[in-house]
């Protein structure tokens, strides 16, 4: 495969998200570069202020994105409420006053907008004189404002749908959505919807929710991610939490998503808030500003709803950082997020516009791949055998030994065994030759060795399974609510991560049991704490019971009547005359995550497992087939339908044979997805992902945009080297570009490199 690269082009350009098309067989062999101007990824940028001449500092306003435009609607600035449009333009980085015709909605805020084909919908709000403190109320209208005439349009609408302000809402399936709020006397948790199709036909109904819904509240943002609904935080009084709500359209239905599988030193999610805002963009919803416990924080939080984890993103170095923020509102507009306005330190309204450039990156697949690896049972080659019943459970030798030491020392240990079983049945049979059997040492006719059986008579399958699923994916399934079995099976995998010397995994069970125990299952929780000597576990579940709003509800139950004697006892002393409570400081061992393990696996660690070797122009290089085979569909169909029969895969990518330099960076990605490589790396590696058959074009898409931005008078010879190998014709052209016009810097470094050279051979 040789690539024959496109012209160059000079658009403005950040980290790309490259798609395969697989319609073209070559399609991958055309690397197009964009050598800039860039806008660098997680910059912030401040764009020209609203000047008051066209519009009003404000709070509680909305925006919407329409096109490349900026739609701001209504607030208050401190002393009047607004219903004023404004515009700014992206691309122009200009305001102006929208043209509008019609009547509009009245002056109002803490409504909300939303777009739907070429209009904007504003609902409901706050509206009176906030001056003199007159005719406040809750509206329930309706308002259409057309882009394409500047028509405002009041919909008369039939329904019950209480007035309200401080709301969610949000379009999905052709409907507007209508969650929460503030009646005036209340905080409320009831959704409504109304189709915005047909305007005559159009009514409200009430939605009936079901599962996990979130508390009343008022305040919080709404974002559509995924076709689903997410809430995050808000005001809702004494239970203001920092909880990520999920709504399905389909379904109804409400989740609450955990942040229990969160392990310490993990990011946690952000602080508990209100009057802060969310957007969407690719996987990723992006938190920003609000008021967190008195405080205005600046962060931007990341949640990566794939993974179910949240980030703090780290500004570019150039940024522009607003100010922490509450009641501003947010809009994305391509891959782009535009802040507006909000109130700033000493009650101030702002009219600044902030430009926040995404990432746009594939996921990383490292967990996924390995998992279906656990999944499908694909080229396992170690069989574990558990418990008194003997039961089997199968794996690879190559991950179970990179991520657990115990288990590492047990296959070794069982390989040893086998070896010296296997010589003493090849000394048998050489003895034997002249009887004429055919099967070889383990009886059987399979082409491949068998399978190392390793013996632990300590686990039974169902936690050890659980286990190894840990070790493939670094997750284990967090109890679901209202299943005590769920729990139970959690404490005997803690059993098993104790004696294992899983620290990440002991840290995980802990805090989801600790997380699941609730009234209903605190006692059985307790009595197999109690059994299985956790002592951790029993002290949590004996200090939730003798709570004072636990403990008369707990003793009522039936299940407090069939509790062992000695259980009962503690309980009742332990309300007696509770223990002093202990604190620790001593920091806690969260152990290493399957990224750290498979990185110490490809760097030495895992070299006495390899069974495979690669051959780089004749140089062997051994590895793992088990982690080829889960992270490239070539490796997996080469070992599946035609594995070479003396180990060895010559490595190419098409017909072009990559650096040594350039190969180690691709078994890194492969191994434990890192992306990080010298420039001229990602010219040989372009084409990899669609070559070797990765799970998406991630690496393509670093690769790209490594060579985009990072070409430099230090680097550009090596890179105008590897261009030329690989016919780069666009890259070699710019590498040439930049030693024209920096030759003087390119010929000092030249003259240096070969004196270098030459120095050792003629010193």
């Amino acid at each position: 495969m040789s690539w024959f690269p496109g012209a160059m082009s000079c658009k403005s350009k950040v980290a790309p998200s490259v798609d395969f098309d697989h319609s073209c067989s070559d399609s991958v062999e055309y690397l197009t570069l964009n050598f800039g101007p860039f806008e660098t990824v997680h910059r912030w940028r401040r764009l020209p202020p609203c000047d008051e001449f066209v519009g009003a500092r404000r709070s509680k306003h909305t925006v919407v994105a329409y096109r490349d435009a900026i739609y701001v609607f209504g607030g208050d600035n401190g002393k009047n409420m607004l219903n004023d449009l404004l515009r700014f333009d992206v691309k122009d980085c200009s305001w102006c006053r929208a043209f509008t015709t019609g009547t509009p909605p009245a002056p109002r805020y803490h409504h909300s907008a939303v777009v739907y084909g070429s209009s904007m919908f504003v609902f409901g709000g706050y509206t009176g004189d906030i001056y003199s403190n007159s005719n406040l109320k809750n509206k329930n209208d309706l308002f259409e404002y057309k882009f394409a005439t500047g028509q405002w349009a009041e919909w008369k609408v039939e329904g019950r749908l209480v007035a309200r302000s401080a709301h969610g809402a949000t379009v999905y399936n052709d409907k507007l959505w209508i969650f929460a709020g503030y009646d005036g006397n209340a905080r409320l948790n009831d959704m409504w919807t109304i189709s915005l199709q047909d305007r005559e036909q159009a009514n409200w109904e009430e939605i009936e929710q079901s599962g996990e819904i979130p508390p009343s509240c008022c305040n919080f943002p709404v974002a559509v991610c995924q076709d689903k609904m997410f809430v995050f935080s808000g005001q809702s009084g004494a239970k203001i939490t920092n909880n990520l709500f999920q709504f399905e359209f389909k379904g109804h239905i409400w989740t609450r998503i955990p942040t229990e599988h969160l392990l310490r030193g993990s990011p946690p999610p952000p602080q508990r808030r209100y009057g802060h805002t969310m957007v969407a963009f690719d996987r990723h919803l992006y938190v920003f500003g609000g008021a967190a416990d008195n405080t205005l924080p600046n962060e931007l939080h990341c949640y990566d709803v794939d993974s179910q984890t949240w980030e703090v993103i780290q500004a570019s170095t150039d940024s522009e950082m607003p100010s922490g923020r509450l009641f501003h509102a947010a809009a994305v507009i391509h891959d782009a997020m535009y802040i507006f306005g909000g109130t700033v330190d000493n009650n101030v309204r702002s009219g600044e516009m902030y430009r926040f450039q995404f990432s746009c990156y594939p996921k990383c697949t490292l967990h996924e791949d390995y998992g279906k690896l656990w999944e499908n049972r694909q080229f396992c080659d170690v069989e574990f055998i558990l418990g008194e019943r003997e039961e089997k459970v199968l794996g690879h030798i190559a991950i179970v030994t990179a991520r657990c030491k115990w288990l590492r020392k047990k296959i070794l240990q069982a390989r040893d065994r086998q070896k010296q079983k296997s010589k003493l049945e090849c000394n048998e049979e050489s003895e034997d030759s002249g009887s004429g059997s055919q099967k070889d040492s383990s009886g059987r006719s399979s082409r491949g060795p068998p399978l190392l059986e390793v013996s632990i008579r300590e686990a039974d399958a169902q936690p050890f399974e659980v286990l190894m699923q840990f070790l493939y994916t670094d997750k284990i399934q967090y109890p679901r609510r209202g299943h005590v079995q769920d729990v139970l099976l959690i404490m005997d995998v803690y059993k098993l991560a104790l004696s294992f010397k899983l620290s990440r995994l002991e840290q995980l069970c802990v805090q989801y049991i600790e997380a699941s125990v609730d009234l209903q299952n605190v006692l059985s929780v307790c009595e197999n704490a109690n059994k299985l000597q956790l002592d951790q576990l029993k002290e949590h579940c004996l200090n939730f019971v003798v709570k004072e709003s636990h403990f008369n509800q707990v003793i009522m139950t039936k299940e407090f009547e069939h509790l062992s004697t000695p259980l009962i006892v503690e309980i009742v002393r332990r309300k007696q005359q509770p223990p002093p409570r202990v604190y620790s400081d001593l920091p806690v061992d969260i152990g290493t995550s399957l990224v750290q393990d498979m990185k110490a696996c490809l760097e030495g660690a895992g070299h006495e497992f390899c069974d495979i070797i690669l051959l780089l122009d004749g140089h062997p290089r051994p590895a793992h087939k088990a982690i080829l085979a889960a992270r490239s569909s070539y490796f997996e169909a080469m070992f599946r339908s035609f594995m070479p029969e003396d180990g060895q895969v010559n490595i190419s990518i098409g017909e072009m044979v990559p650096s040594t330099q350039a190969f180690e960076s691709m078994l890194r990605y492969i191994y434990y997805g890192d992306v990080n490589m010298p420039p001229e790396d990602s010219l040989y590696l372009f084409a990899a992902p669609y070559y070797y058959g990765f799970s998406n074009n991630r690496l393509q898409a670093y690769c790209k945009q490594n060579l985009e931005m990072n070409v430099t008078v230090e680097n550009v010879l090596q890179i105008l080297e590897a261009a030329d190998k690989t016919q780069a014709l666009d890259m070699k052209k710019h590498c040439l570009h930049i030693i024209v016009h920096q030759f003087t810097k390119v010929g000092v470094l030249l003259t240096t490199a070969l004196s270098v050279c030459w120095l050792p051979r003629h010193g």
